[in-house]
């Protein structure tokens, strides 16, 4: 793999270490077998597709093949890789606004489930790109997103997202892409002889915390410790979701309240790594719902900007980690696994921007996009997770009044 201070125009030299086909079968596996369906697996027949980076060629060949042993039918697109900043740099508005409708149509109507992986070998290659062009290229597919979403609301459309280890990455982190993949193999629990099965077990054991929280209906989260005194409305048509397979590795829980409610201040001891740029010493302040103050000791310019887009200025998820689940042991400057990370009092992070459908109680094809306002589901074109490792104590209010502290020193208390 390139060195992190190669531009994408260099040489791209071979890699100093790659995973062996064994542990690539697994990680496949994990993925096909578990992940899609919502933890059950793809069935014969359903059509996956499958897009990953260029440098992670070794992995998709993994996943052609488990796709084809299972009986599916694998659509895989190598993206390249190193092409970005160039496209941005010359690409017009009207190229970067260009939506073709048609095409977007016939493969959301077409695809069961979509893989993708995360591979960035230039993860600074849009560090000095105007980040506005970024967001506004984003903004115009945000149609194609709505059409997946509605059909994952339908129960016929799933998703998964891996990571593909860079040396550029390990470079950032301080490990060698060795001890980067370690890391990954450990996560994911490809070191076990059938890692799909321990993953069936974790989602069980998620199952039981996710079954408690959704019980309690609770109304509002009021999260205290050294770096944040936030409170949070969820709303009672909202319910706690988590180990569905949508991240491999996934150990959160999560839900998207009513952004209406949030109220307070958050600082996130975590560095966000963002459209090429690293963002780090965020701290947030919101009243009545938005973000009113917003700063960090690096990147700052571009937090504000992601700020201005519609309606990212407002929380569309609140999410806890629970320490005794993770198994990574390291930060990787890759938010997949960053939000997942275990340590001594697990994690904590919130995401500006969209709303997730699937957090409420009923039925989500019923609800009209009136309807989804008015209950304070935020939507938008940014997603993004901002995280804290701090220590925090996090107490529920439930419907009748009772206050319950449902998370201290890293551990649901459920």
């Amino acid at each position: 793999m390139p060195n992190a201070s190669l531009k994408p125009n260099q040489l791209v030299t071979q890699e100093t270490y790659q995973p062996s086909a064994e542990i690539l079968a697994k990680y496949a596996d994990v993925l096909v077998n578990f992940a899609l369906n919502s933890g059950a697996g793809v069935k014969p027949g359903e059509v996956v597709d499958c897009a990953i980076p260029d440098v992670a060629k070794p992995l998709a060949l993994a996943l052609q093949n488990a796709l084809l042993k299972a009986g599916a039918q694998p659509m895989v697109r190598l993206l390249p890789t190193g092409f970005d900043k160039d496209f941005f740099n010359f690409a017009n508005p009207k190229q970067l606004e260009f939506f073709p409708k048609k095409y977007l149509q016939s493969r959301a109507a077409l695809f069961d489930h979509q893989i993708g992986i995360i591979a960035e070998p230039y993860p600074q290659e849009l560090k000095d790109v105007d980040h506005s062009k970024i967001i506004l290229a984003r903004d115009s597919k945000k149609q194609y997103r709505d059409w997946l979403n509605a059909k994952e609301n339908a129960g016929k459309f799933t998703w998964t997202i891996g990571l593909w280890g860079v040396e550029a990455k390990a470079k950032e982190v301080g490990l060698s892409l060795e001890a980067y993949w370690q890391q990954i193999i450990q996560a994911c629990f490809l070191d076990e002889a059938n890692p799909a099965a321990h993953w069936t077990k974790i989602a069980k054991e998620q199952e039981q915390i996710r079954q408690a929280l959704n019980d309690m209906r609770i109304q509002w989260v009021h999260a205290i410790g050294p770096d944040m005194d936030l409170r949070v409305k969820i709303g009672s048509e909202r319910t706690w979701n988590g180990g569905s397979g949508r991240n491999i590795p996934s150990f959160e829980i999560f839900t998207s309240p009513d952004w209406r409610g949030t109220q307070g201040w958050i600082k996130f001891n975590q560095p966000l790594y963002r459209y090429g740029n690293i963002v780090d010493g965020v701290r947030l302040e919101f009243q009545k719902g938005l973000v009113t103050q917003a700063s960090a000791t690096r990147g700052e310019e571009l937090l504000k900007t992601m700020l201005k887009s519609r309606n990212a200025d407002k929380l569309g998820e609140y999410s806890l980690t629970d320490r005794r689940f993770s198994r990574i042991t390291h930060t990787m400057a890759e938010t997949l696994f960053d939000e997942n990370i275990g340590g001594p009092f697990g994690n904590s992070h919130v995401a500006i921007g969209m709303s997730y459908q699937d957090c409420y109680r009923g039925d989500p094809t019923q609800v009209t996009k009136a309807g989804w306002k008015k209950m304070g589901y935020n939507d938008a074109s940014e997603h993004t997770d901002i995280i804290s490792t701090a220590d925090r104590t996090v107490t529920a209010t439930l419907a009748n009044g009772v206050e319950k502290v449902i998370y201290a020193n890293g551990e649901f208390q459920v």
